[in-house]
């Protein structure tokens, strides 16, 4: 089967402008329609942005997906997931629509981090001791009871910002103080998780699955903090590089076999079938890998690094996990190394300036531009996020990506931008 596809991709970060870019060089896409895309998407022949239509406005991306004929939905962003943007168009769409991405159902295991918590355990998986509270009093008193270090979490979605690190136990007072009480992340933090810090290298892998079959993508490590070092506040992700130098192939085959198809098993014994991108956060501990949390989307920044480094085409690996065939095709990726190195707004993650004037200067081979925060308007590119554009690169080695990434960062010029200089500085250390 191999019709022209005609795509509804829903969202407006870097990873969707990455998405769009890798589509847009499959042999059988006609068109891409974004919404509400970016100044990246903007700028592309083979896509449009659609800004008239919120993203999470169902109804009217059903209407429009009948106007355009779409027969491929792809949700970037976890939030349509985990409002049931897939199960609406089942019931509402056109029956030759396609679906990349999980069931409302499928989508808890990033909507709540209660249930999936407790989907690890019933599963068997490994993961850090923890509890759950709803009750703030309850949670309080179970950090007065222990004494290791803890990560505090709050169950819903928070935008990747609802995970606390505190160092010592005034601090994690305080955090579930901020997060119950004082509703800093609004009704994620209805229920929180208390589980036990652990230590190690974190990894992520991003595993396409039509159910049943899984393939993965190299392991990405992302930089979360805004500050070199890994210093300050924690962000949506400043940086990331693939593959990875922590796990060796046995480790990540283990990671396969213990992990990764006993979770898409597990969801599919208990009734949600998983199908589109798994997204899985790993810490590697002197115990063995554990799972630190599950992503129902491709993440961002490591799409970005992630894609470019894919050499199959996205479109048919995408409608094969649709259509539960994923073992009839190939994920390729070539024995090349990718750095991916986010440039932020002054102010980020705090408050921050939109509506500077951005200028792009031509970058050198092997690197990409993908766009997140930024407007396209009369010509004029404009910031318009927190993380406004990142840049991507793919070498030979790890330490050329990474230089590569950087002389594209000197192409990108606005005003207060600001980005970390050491994206992979552990790894080329070590």
């Amino acid at each position: 089967m191999t019709d022209k596809l005609r795509v509804l991709l829903v969202g407006n970060g870097g990873r969707e402008h990455a998405i769009a870019w890798k589509l847009s060089q499959s042999p059988r896409i006609e068109h891409i329609y974004v919404v509400p895309g970016n100044g990246g998407t903007a700028s592309s022949s083979k896509t449009t942005n659609v800004s008239s239509i919120k993203q999470e406005d169902f109804p009217a991306l059903v209407q429009f997906a009948k106007e355009k004929n779409i027969n491929l939905l792809v949700p970037g962003p976890e939030a349509p997931l985990v409002a049931g943007i897939v199960d609406y168009f089942e019931k509402h769409g056109d029956k030759s629509v396609r679906f990349f991405g999980p069931s409302e159902a499928a989508a808890r295991m990033e909507g709540s981090k209660t249930f999936s918590k407790d989907f690890m355990k019933r599963n068997n998986i490994p993961t850090a001791a923890y509890e759950n509270f709803g009750d703030y009093e309850k949670a309080k008193a179970y950090l007065d009871s222990i004494s290791h270090n803890v990560v505090i979490k709050a169950s819903g979605l928070a935008a990747g910002k609802g995970v606390i690190i505190p160092q010592t136990k005034e601090e994690a007072h305080a955090a579930l103080k901020d997060i119950m009480l004082d509703r800093e992340f609004g009704t994620a933090g209805d229920e929180v998780v208390i589980e036990e810090f652990l230590e190690g290298d974190e990894l992520s892998i991003l595993t396409f699955s039509d159910g049943s079959t899984i393939k993965s993508l190299p392991p990405a490590q992302d930089h979360k903090r805004i500050g070199d070092g890994d210093t300050g506040p924690n962000t949506g992700g400043m940086g990331t590089y693939a593959p990875t130098r922590i796990a060796p192939p046995e480790v990540i085959d283990a990671v396969h076999k213990d992990i990764l198809q006993p979770t898409v098993d597990g969801m599919k014994k208990e009734g949600y079938t998983f199908k589109g991108v798994l997204f899985t956060g790993l810490m590697m501990t002197k115990q063995g890998p554990k799972v630190l949390e599950y992503n129902v989307r491709f993440g961002d920044p490591e799409t970005q690094s992630l894609l470019a480094l894919m050499e199959s085409d996205l479109a048919e690996v995408m409608v094969a996990c649709a259509e539960g065939r994923l073992s009839e095709v190939d994920v390729k990726v070539g024995d090349r190394s990718a750095a991916t190195v986010v440039v932020a707004a002054g102010g980020y993650p705090g408050n921050y300036a939109k509506g500077t004037v951005m200028t792009l200067d031509q970058v050198p081979g092997d690197v990409v531009l993908f766009h997140a925060g930024t407007s396209l308007t009369d010509g004029t590119l404009k910031t318009a996020g927190g993380r406004v554009i990142a840049s991507t690169a793919t070498a030979a080695t790890l330490e050329e990506a990474v230089t590569k990434a950087y002389q594209g960062v000197d192409c990108i010029h606005f005003d207060g931008m600001q980005y970390r200089k050491d994206i992979a500085g552990r790894a080329l250390r070590k």
